[in-house]
Order: structure tokens, then sequence, then C-alpha cells
């Protein structure tokens, strides 16, 4: 996929999902063991099986031989962003690994950790991503302004070319779908819960702004990547733009279903129990 990039550089960044979803498997693992029992052993038992197939739908959608049919197809290459965004993502938030991680370490490790990001200034820029994330409204902004910006022409075959800038584009894809997603399900660390009826309106926004750019890629006269376009075969022999065509499909359709479900999750729980925080379904049933 990148003929032009380092060898090095490219096995390193081609290895580092897989690496990275070892070393959190085996930390939620161990973590897991330190967890006190609880009653409803149902639940803990769903959330390891979303978090495990979250990591494995990561290592999946990058591992080489998706990577090459992504260097070839621009619909295997939306693929992968669609299951990293809408797959991936909402099964890691839906397996709560945030204090899990964290247990194998030693409580004095993670004390002098805690105390150096919230109070260092070298720390200051991560405190201020943090404090953005942490806002639902911002949060949404910033999924879908790195969609729709990594979709820019230029951008995207930048990524293309460059196996670095690619693992950026995946990295961003995947770090603030979660970020989102936590907010939707009501299962991240932040403080601020959104109710149902926000929930709604979140995800029908999300779902959109997909919409507009499969209308875009859809609706366009040409192949607008010029990566997709110099290539002389593909496979099954189609051409560059029905190929592009084919993105806007998994764009429109594949990509609705999640946000689809989310929404439709969110007015039950609104008839339900009225337009409470999105999350007190399961206090309520936990009573």
């Amino acid at each position: 996929m990148f003929p032009n990039a380092n060898l090095s550089v490219g096995v390193v960044v081609d290895r580092a999902p897989l690496i990275v979803a070892i070393v959190a498997a085996m930390l939620y693992a161990i973590g897991g063991r330190s967890t006190v029992r609880r009653r409803r052993v149902g639940i803990d038992r769903w959330r390891p099986a979303c978090f495990v197939g979250g990591l494995l739908t990561l290592v999946v959608v990058t591992s080489e031989p998706f990577d090459q049919a992504a260097g070839v197809l621009f619909w295997a290459h939306m693929t992968q962003h669609v299951a990293l965004m809408e797959i991936a993502a909402p099964l890691v938030v839906l397996g709560r690994p945030w204090t899990r991680v964290g247990r194998p370490f030693p409580l004095a490790l993670r004390r002098t950790v805690a105390r150096t990001l919230a109070r260092s200034r070298w720390t200051l820029a991560l405190r201020v991503v943090a404090r953005t994330a942490a806002t639902p409204s911002l949060a949404f902004v910033l999924m879908n302004a790195g969609l729709v910006a990594w979709h820019v022409p230029a951008a995207y075959d930048a990524a293309l070319a460059s196996p670095v800038i690619h693992g950026v584009e995946h990295l961003v894809f995947f770090a603030t779908a979660a970020v989102f997603w936590a907010h939707l399900l009501g299962r991240g660390p932040f403080r601020r819960r959104l109710v149902a009826t926000t929930v709604v309106v979140y995800a029908a926004g999300a779902m959109v702004v997909g919409w507009m750019l499969a209308l875009v890629l859809a609706e366009a006269a040409r192949p607008l990547y010029a990566h997709y376009d110099r290539l002389v075969a593909r496979p099954g022999g189609i051409s560059a733009l029905a190929d592009q065509q084919l993105a806007a499909g998994v764009m429109w359709v594949p990509a609705s279903v999640p946000w689809t479900m989310a929404l439709l999750a969110a007015v039950y729980a609104w008839l339900r129990l009225g337009p409470t925080p999105f999350h007190r379904e399961n206090e309520v049933s936990s009573r």
C-alpha cells in the first residue's frame, strides 16, 4: 500500500494496533481479577466480551491483508473507517476499560501519574484536550470534523501515501469516536451525562454528517482521489468512479446502522423512563 515508504517505519506502524491490542487485553484481564465480584455476574461477562470484540475488530481492519485491499479499493478503505469508528470504538467503550486497565500497576505509581497529569505544566495540553473531550458537544464536533477533514482529497491521498499519516488518520478516527460513543452510551469516565432526547439528536446528527459525505462521493462526476484514479487495474475490473460510489454506499447504509441502534435505544429509554439521563436504566434495574 505504501511502495515509497521506509520498510521499517511501515512495519512498526502496521504492527502497532496489534501490539496495543495485546497489551490492552492483558491489562484488562489482569485488572479484572482484582475487581470485587458483583452479584449480577451476567453484566460482568458481556463487558469483557465487548472489549475483546472491539480489540479484535481493530486488529482485523488494520491488518496487512485489509490494508492491501484498502490500497486498491476505495470501498474497502471506507469499510476500515466505518469499522474503526462504529464497531471497534463502541465495543471498547461498552467494555468500560477506564479504571480496569490501570489496576495492574502499583497504587503509588498510579497516584504519581495522576498528580503529574493534574498539576504539571508539561501536561497542560493534555488537560485542555481532556476538558474538551468531557463536553459532549465538543466531542461531537471533534469526531465529525475529523471525519470530514480526513476525507478531503489532499489529506486522504497523503494518508494513502504514508504509513505514518495513515496510522495517525486511523488513530484520530478511533480515538474521537470512542470519546463520542462514551458520551452517547453513558459509559465513559465523564461526569456530565446526556439525557435520552439529546442522545437522539447527537446520534441523528452524526448519521446525517455521514450521509452528507456519502452524497458528495456518490454525486461526484469524476473520481475525487488521485491515488485510486491513477490505478491501472483494480480487483474485478471495477472503475474508479464505480469504486467511489460503492464507498459512498458503505458510508450511507452500513455506517448508519450503529447510529440508528443508538437512536432507537435512546427513544426506547425515553419512552420507558421519561427524559432522564440515558444511563439511568442500568441504575433502576440494579436496585
